[in-house]
């Protein structure tokens, strides 16, 4: 175990090291040597070379743009292994000036499964004229059948459990910037899971030995107030460039705010970012790592830390979505990202990562399950920095393809 943390802590030495200063805007060309600029190319050029469209000229006083992505498509769910039906409809636009005001967005992805899943997820994160306030949404609306394994790192692939049930999540933060790139902040979190339902007459308590919200057919709300620290020196999260990024969610749950029970959660999460080259095509090393706990008892299930729950509902590429679950998750992720054509238009990925839960009942975290893998992007907004993510994951016994617009993290 010893060597292990060892290794953790090394790996995410480079994460940890926070680089100072902002990004600068977009620009619409790529300089490829001291004295040599390539325009950026995208999938909405293409098209309108291919239709020949001619772009709207832009007055040069207009300052609020709003950029939209659009990508409906059906393809393969690297979440449950079958067949889904998706429309992710990206909105990326400043509300102030663009020298000193990160890029704000807002994401509509409705969603469904062939299977009988679907949901509406909503998420925005907006920055106010020059980064003042940073206010970041998640609400969702969904019909989830969902296999689990049950607690800890060892469970057989082929022991798992069907637990259907509808979630409506409410997420609202609202941060206030202290000093330059740094934020604090308080929110909302509730989680209401109803309609738990058992599996061919075994119940989720049988399955998983575990006291809270496990029972058949009841509803858990879980309804606390979070106090959250930021600090951000990215410029574009949907393409982030060369910066860093850390976050601290404390969750206090409290019947007093309607919760079924008193609990609180701790979730820490660092990302870095690195230019490998000063001039030419994005050449860039990302390393992503994250925390999350359950600090007391009375967390329900399906509230406890699992693999593809956090927050952005983007970790473990090669995973099946809650393939592990516990009282404490630990994940790192790094990726190379590197641009195929000078003018942007098309990149791809590597891409590796590895996890681990504590086991029931005890606090060490004694199996690491690593998963990797390749993917493509391809610029669909050159304003926006919106890519069109195609990836390929593998871990032990299970494969996935996963589509998404925007960079993994």
């Amino acid at each position: 175990m010893g060597k292990r943390f060892a290794v953790l802590i090394f790996c995410l030495f480079p994460v940890m090291v926070m680089a100072q200063g902002g990004v600068a805007n977009i620009p619409d060309t790529i300089r490829i040597s001291d004295d040599t600029l390539v325009a950026q190319r995208d999938l909405i050029d293409i098209a309108r070379s291919i239709f020949k469209i001619k772009p709207r000229k832009i007055s040069a006083r207009e300052q609020k743009k709003v950029y939209f992505s659009i990508l409906p498509i059906s393809t393969s769910d690297g979440r449950s292994g079958g067949k889904a039906l998706f429309t992710s409809t990206t909105a990326a636009f400043y509300l102030g000036d663009q020298g000193t005001t990160n890029l704000s967005s807002l994401t509509f992805t409705p969603y469904f499964n062939l299977r009988g899943r679907y949901g509406l997820p909503i998420r925005s994160n907006i920055w106010l004229n020059n980064n003042q306030w940073n206010i970041v949404g998640d609400t969702r609306v969904l019909v989830y059948p969902q296999y689990t394994w049950g607690l800890g790192g060892n469970q057989p692939e082929a022991d798992r459990f069907l637990v259907d049930y509808k979630y409506v999540r409410f997420y609202q933060t609202v941060l206030k910037k202290i000093k330059p790139y740094f934020y604090a902040g308080i929110g909302y979190n509730l989680d209401y899971y109803m309609d738990i339902e058992d599996d061919a007459g075994k119940t989720l308590h049988d399955f998983t030995g575990y006291n809270y919200g496990t029972g058949t057919g009841q509803d858990v709300l879980a309804s606390g107030a979070t106090f959250n620290l930021l600090y951000d020196t990215r410029k574009n999260s949907i393409n982030p460039l060369p910066g860093a990024y850390a976050n601290v969610i404390y969750r206090i749950n409290s019947r007093v705010l309607g919760s079924h029970n008193n609990w609180q959660s701790l979730y820490i999460d660092l990302r870095k970012y690195v230019s490998l080259t000063n001039v030419g095509p994005k050449n860039v090393l990302a390393f992503w790592a994250y925390y999350w706990t359950s600090l007391t008892p009375g967390t329900p299930y399906l509230s406890l830390p699992s693999l593809g729950w956090e927050p952005y509902q983007r970790s473990g590429r090669g995973f099946v979505q809650n393939r592990y679950r516990g009282q404490r998750l630990a994940y790192f992720e790094t990726e190379y990202r590197r641009d195929i054509t000078r003018n942007g238009l098309l990149g791809f990925v590597l891409f590796a990562n590895v996890n681990s839960v504590t086991e029931a009942n005890k606090h060490d975290f004694v199996y690491w399950h690593p998963a990797g893998g390749t993917g493509l992007r391809f610029k669909f907004n050159k304003k926006s920095g919106t890519n069109v993510s195609l990836d390929y994951g593998v871990s032990k016994n299970f494969s996935s393809l996963n589509l998404n617009l925007g960079e993994t993290f």
